[in-house]
Parts: structure tokens; sequence; C-alpha cells
């Protein structure tokens, strides 16, 4: 997610000064703002016990990795290493950007060579018992790496950061880390938003207190990626990528929020500059295809709510030309996308001529699969829909049964949504509305991802489609408060309102759809529907 790294002015600390009290450390801390040669990755200030010279390079690979710039920070303390080699809490770094809390769960590869890092973290010279604590913290996610328990492991962790952020209450990035193991802890429900809540608290202190800070507003972010919490994290959202410009991630991390609040234009701006500055890091290699494709798949999401259709199609095209792109990402990503846009078109025909990749993934045909039974089941294809699903439900049993790379419930979500779909075009539209509302409820519950099709809003067109308007539009309107300004969910409330006769909330969601949609580039028929019933009003 980011560009090239080097930096301006920085005040180099005193080996000595990770020694002070709280209070004293308070009254000394000065900011290291990292701003040479047009980059900026915000303000930190993490005191260490090594080689004056060391101090600034530290603090700088610390700010990348407040940023997931992971691969950037790893080098980063790698030079620190390099240039101060008893210094432990480099290793404690190297440790660290192993260890992608909101993204994947490590291996036993990564895990061994995290732990590693760690031993010599153990073995090196941290004079500070804050740097100890640091380490020991980190020591308790990778001890013992051959063991497969990563919620043990991420709840360890968590705990020993909460000390460490107890011990050390004027430390910000002790209230950084802290905050973000929150965030990371694999629970649902309600204790998720508790944990998230927490989190908040936390890093709104910290960001009042340090505005610049790039982990503040990152993380911020991230605890507030839900639909209920989204909007605690506008502010965030409309900072970091001012605080960190000089990171991909920093100028993606906005459109979460703007995601889950319906900011389509802003979503689009931050992602169209994330794309570039993702090219360019993996160009200088500083990152990997891997930033620039999140930026896209955003994008894509983004693109679709405003009827931006050909936009949509060309990222498509773009996919291959992504510098670094592996046949794999590319084949996963390709499925994903045409999948989604078929479906958000509401072109049946096309999601049910959706080819399944030639990579034998699971993960990656899955997304075809899902596509074409929704695809055939609305088109009237009911053998093509029972084939579809059918192979769905296959994929989902292999997937099942790699729980460290799939998860606990893969797929499940759109599992239930194609079966219910097919159900449907049987002509068992009573099964077919209960198994999608419970699907809806589930999805809710355990948490919306961010670029779906939300369950819900596929039960109002379900109902619609069994001529119950009334019943529509209470779904519809129920899926707008969790997904505000999608397409396809004005315009099912808008025509869910006209058939049960109520003019006046047409009308507004009809207005609301043409607002979002006034840079349209496409065809979509609903635009034209609702320009046609405006005008007659």
């Amino acid at each position: 997610m980011k560009m090239r790294w080097t930096l301006l002015s920085a005040l180099i600390l005193s080996s000595t000064l990770p020694l002070l009290s709280g209070t004293q450390h308070q009254h000394m801390r000065e900011a290291e703002s990292f701003e040479e040669a047009g980059e900026k990755l915000g303000e930190v200030s993490f005191p260490i016990s090594c080689a004056p010279e060391a101090q600034k390079r530290f603090e700088r690979a610390v700010a990348l990795l407040h940023s997931f710039q992971y691969r950037a920070a790893e080098n980063g303390f790698v030079e620190v290493a390099r240039k101060d080699p008893p210094c432990a809490m480099a290793y404690w770094g190297q440790a660290m950007s192993l260890y992608h809390q909101l993204w994947e769960h490590p291996n036993k590869e990564t895990l061994r060579k995290g732990w590693s890092e760690i031993e010599r973290a153990e073995a090196g010279a941290a004079r500070a018992e804050r740097e100890r604590e640091y380490i020991a913290a980190a020591a308790a996610f990778y001890q013992n790496p051959e063991k497969d328990d990563y919620e043990s492991r991420a709840t360890s962790y968590s705990k020993a950061m909460e000390a460490v952020y107890q011990h050390n209450p004027q430390d910000g990035e002790a209230a950084a880390f802290y905050a973000l193991s929150l965030v990371a802890l694999p629970v649902h429900g309600d204790q998720e938003l508790a944990n998230r809540k927490k989190a908040i608290a936390i890093l709104n202190k910290l960001f009042a207190e340090e505005t610049d800070h790039p982990g503040a507003a990152h993380y911020l972010i991230h605890a507030a990626d839900t639909p209920q919490l989204a909007s605690l994290g506008l502010d965030a959202a409309r900072s970091y990528a001012r605080i960190a410009p000089s990171s991909a991630h920093a100028l993606h991390m906005p459109s979460h929020i703007f995601t889950r609040l319906g900011l389509w234009q802003e979503s689009i701006q931050s992602n169209l500059a994330s794309a570039v500055a993702a090219k360019q890091a993996t160009l200088a290699h500083a990152g990997d295809a891997s930033y620039q494709i999140h930026a896209m798949d955003f994008l894509e999401y983004a693109y679709l709510q405003t009827g931006r259709e050909r936009e949509a199609r060309r990222l498509i095209e773009q996919l291959k030309s992504v510098p670094g792109v592996t046949k794999e990402q590319l084949a996963a990503n390709e499925a994903r996308f045409m999948s989604r846009q078929a479906l958000e078109t509401r072109n049946w025909k096309e999601a049910a001529g959706l080819l399944p990749s030639p990579d034998k993934s699971p993960g990656v045909q899955a997304p075809a699969y899902w596509g074409r039974t929704i695809g055939a089941a609305r088109a009237g294809d009911l053998a093509g829909a029972r084939l579809g699903l059918r192979k769905l439900d296959d994929l989902r049993t292999r997937m099942q049964g790699k729980k460290q790379e799939y998860g606990s419930h893969p797929f499940g979500t759109e599992c239930e949504e194609a079966a219910a779909w097919l159900a449907f075009a049987e002509g068992k539209a009573e099964e077919a509305l209960k198994e999608l509302r419970a699907t809806a409820e589930r999805e809710e519950a355990e948490g919306l991802d961010s670029l779906v099709i939300p369950a819900r809003e596929m039960l109002g067109d379900m109902l619609l489609e069994a001529k119950r308007p009334e019943q529509a539009l209470t779904e519809f309107e129920a899926a707008l408060k969790m997904t505000p300004n999608r397409f396809d969910g004005l315009y099912g409330a808008a025509r869910a309102a006209q058939l049960a006769g109520n003019a006046a909330r047409a009308t507004g969601y009809y207005v609301e759809l043409r607002a979002i949609s006034d840079h349209a580039s496409g065809n979509r028929p609903e635009l034209q529907e609702a320009k046609l019933f405006l005008a007659r009003q």
C-alpha cells in the first residue's frame, strides 16, 4: 500500500531516556516527524536504549509498522540491527513486522521466524524495563511456534500488552499497540463490539493528545469498521491520509469508513490515490501487489454503487498490469470482481455464464460458482442453479477442511444465499424466505463485511419478487441502515415503496439514487426508471 521512504528531521534521543519515569518521559516527549524528500509517515516518539544514531531509524520503522507497511517496516528494523547489533528492540520490531494482526493468521514457518527474532531480542541489550515488557508481550504470541493455537496466542499477546499499557500510562505506543490487539482478538458479536469500544476509548484519548500519530488514526478506523460504530471513525478517516500520505495504506484506509457510511466519492478518491502510491511502492521494492489490489477491490465496489460500470469493468483488465501480481492473486481477484459486477448490476445471464478459474483452489473458484448459482436461479435456469450449488457445496466442504487457511465458516453466507435463491426459483417461496432471513440475521450478528451484497438486501429483492412490496420495503430500509447508500438498496426501497403505493417515500429514495449516481457511466435501467418516475411527480 505505499511508496518510497526516506526521512528528514528528527530528534535523536539519548540512550538513557527510556530509563526515565513516566512523568519525566511525558515532559520530554518530542515526536519525530518523517518528512524528508516528500516522505511523511506521521509522528512517533518511541525512545529506546540503543545507539543514538539508531533512534530515528527505529521510530521511522515503527511509523511504517503503524501503517501496516510490513515489508518496509521489517527492512527498517533490519537496518537498525545492522547499525546497532545489540539493540534488542530492533529484533522486537522484526518480529512484530511478521504479525499481521488484522490480515492473516501466521503459519508455522512465520511463527518460527518470529520466535527466532524474539530470542535474539531477549538476548540483546534491553536496558529499560519498558523494552523488556514489549519483548515479553511479543514472546507471549510467538512462543511454542509448533502449536496451532492462534486464538490463545492473540489473547495472550493482548493481555501482555494491556500490562505494558497499564505500567506505562504515558506511553502512546503502548496505548496504540494495546488498542490494536483488542481489535484483533478473534471474537464475535457483543464481545467484539465491547473490545472495539474499549479500543476506541483508548485511541480517542491518544488521538486527542497526539493528532499526528499514525497508529492512533489508523487503529481508530479499524476499531470503528463496523456498521454500528463507523461514524465514530469519520474524523480519523478524514485525518489519516494527511498524517501519513507517504503510506499507500494510509491513503486507502479512510475508505473503510467511507464505505461503511456510503460516502462513495470520498472512497473513490481515497482508493485512486492509494492504488497509484501502492504501484510506486511495489516498483520501488517497498511493497507488493496486494496493497494495490486491495485498493482496487474497494474502488470497484464504490464504482458499482455510483453507476460507474465502465470504470468498474476496466479494473478487471487493469488487474493484469499490477506490478508483481501472481497468477494466484490474478485468478482470485478476477473471479471476485466479475462475480460482484454481474450480481451488483443484476445481469443474471452474465452471472449464470461466469467461468470458474483454471486455478483449482476452492477459495478462488467459489466466487464464480456463487455468482453462477444465483444468476442461473434468477434467470430461471434450474438445472444450472442446481449444478452450481452442488459445486459450491463441494468447494465449501474442501475449505472447511483447511481451517487455518479459510477460517471456521468459509463461504457459509454465500452458500446459504445461493441455496435460498434456488429454492425460490423452484417455487418454495416460504422456505426460501425463511432461509434467507436466517442468513441475514446471522450475517449481521457475526459482523457484516464491507464489500458485500447484504443478505438482508437480497431478502428485500426476494420479497419484491414474491409481490410483497410492503414487507420488502421494511427489509430494504433495515439494510440501508446497516449499509447506507448502496445502489441496489436505494433502488429496491424506491421500487418497493412505489409498488406499495407510497409515492412520497419512493420519490425520496429515487432522488437519493440519482444523487449518488451523478457520475454514472453505464446504462443502468434503474436510473432510467428513477428519471421517469420523478418526471411524473
